[in-house]
């Protein structure tokens, strides 16, 4: 699902998860856990906190904006030319919680990044779950 406005295309990935959001939560803001499903990172639970994501094809500067706890996470999420912001919501349901991440800030000449965003955040929610299944 994608949403646009005049200036800016988002990427939205949202799935139903059969775990609490207080596990969730864990696995969205632990650096250990991260390092397991997106990259290597040296985030802090904190609002402000500058943080780096790192993999083999490069580096993403991050800084925290909101958190509330089990709730929402957002950050900034900038690399050479692309400056955007993810944003993660947790809803509980009656099976476990929704999660959805909105990575939004894509212009429209951004194509590559746009599309970069929309193959990859389905494989990371991928690997979240796997994350997720192996924690206690």
């Amino acid at each position: 699902m994608n949403e646009t406005s005049a200036e800016t295309l988002s990427v939205i990935v949202e799935r139903e998860l059969p775990h609490p959001p207080e596990k969730i939560w864990r696995a969205l803001t632990r650096s250990h856990l991260i390092e397991e499903w997106l990259m290597k990172n040296d985030f802090k639970l904190a609002v402000e906190h500058r943080f780096n994501l790192s993999a083999n094809w490069g580096a993403v500067d991050c800084q925290v904006l909101e958190v509330e706890p089990n709730k929402k996470l957002s950050y900034s999420w900038v690399t050479k030319d692309l400056e955007s912001v993810v944003t993660w919501t947790l809803t509980p349901t009656s099976t476990g919680t929704r999660l959805r991440m909105k990575q939004s800030g894509f212009r429209a000449d951004q194509q590559p990044y746009f599309r970069g965003a929309e193959a990859g955040w389905p494989r990371f929610f991928d690997a979240l779950k796997q994350t997720l299944g192996r924690m206690d």
